[in-house]
């Protein structure tokens, strides 16, 4: 794994040097929009709502669309001003009970390891949070904006986890249940003998992923069976040696389209390109003969 992040846990007088890695990667089998008639990719421009002028990535600018639907256009110098911190601390501002953290508030997850000279303290802080059953609420800055953190522990390592802001998380604003319909006892003995049946504890390795699976072979199937569209290669506007033959010919082609003219045939199209090989051919021919005569000469 790959550190994506250093900087330091803080508690109280303590600093613990770390590392940050991503805890999770996204396997979601991913699809291109191609043409289905060769398998190209397909592609957008980025073009003005308002002149249907192509924009390029200089002219591009950030944009907040109120509620009324006008967009207010932000520049860098207006985000200049913002609130903004680029601290390497992981600042810890309270432990609390590790059951007082929703699982729904929880967002990314990260690895910290330590730096070797911060092995004790790291551990300390590690054996803490399991014997006190409690997570440390941290702010951290990533990317240059602020943002709410837990720490727990996991397999024996610290584990970061960023926390969605209050206002981030929905109430459930819909018909609340019916608290009068009440379950009869036969009914709960019967939902308590259905969980029983289905009760054991969680193993990983007991689920996987059939649909990104599936995909995968029927993949693996149609590469083996040769129904696979061989990409073109895409033209580059680059200053790369190209035939000048070639070049020509093609130049002298559209400009007999331009003026209406009809285009030369195959065979007069091969015909130039045999008299370009043989006035190849001629021209290294006589350098060789110069060469002989050189060398006669001295």
């Amino acid at each position: 794994m790959r550190a994506i992040w250093k900087g330091a846990v803080s508690f109280g007088l303590v600093n613990v040097p770390v590392r940050l890695y991503s805890a999770t990667e996204n396997h979601d089998v991913q699809f291109r929009q191609v043409h289905r008639e060769d398998g190209g990719r397909i592609k957008y421009k980025r073009t003005c709502s308002i002149d249907g002028e192509e924009v390029s990535y200089d002219d591009i600018a950030k944009g907040y669309e109120t509620e009324d639907g006008d967009m207010v256009v932000l520049t860098d110098e207006d985000f200049a001003d913002l609130p903004s911190k680029t601290s390497k601390e992981i600042g810890v501002t309270k432990f609390v009970p590790a059951d007082q953290i929703d699982p729904m508030w929880l967002d990314k997850s990260y690895y910290l390891e330590p730096d070797k000279s911060a092995t004790k303290p790291y551990v300390l802080l590690r054996d803490a949070l399991e014997k006190e059953k409690r997570m440390a609420i941290v702010t951290v800055s990533i990317r240059t904006r602020m943002t709410m953190a837990v720490l727990r522990v996991r397999d024996g390592v610290i584990v970061m986890q960023t926390m969605l802001w209050p206002d981030e998380v929905r109430a459930a604003d819909f018909a609340h249940v019916d608290e009068e319909q009440q379950a009869t006892k036969q009914e709960m003995d019967m939902a308590k003998m259905l969980i029983d049946q289905l009760a054991g504890d969680y193993d990983p390795s007991e689920y996987e992923d059939d649909y990104a699976i599936a995909v995968k072979e029927l993949v693996r199937a149609k590469v083996e069976g040769g129904e696979v569209q061989v990409a073109a290669a895409e033209e580059e506007e680059s200053g790369e040696v190209v035939d000048l033959l070639a070049a020509l010919s093609r130049s002298v082609e559209k400009a007999k389209a331009s003026r209406g003219e009809a285009p030369s045939s195959g065979s007069e199209r091969g015909t130039a390109k045999k008299t370009a090989k043989k006035a190849t051919a001629k021209k290294s021919a006589s350098k060789k003969a110069e060469k002989k005569t050189e060398k006669k000469a001295s």
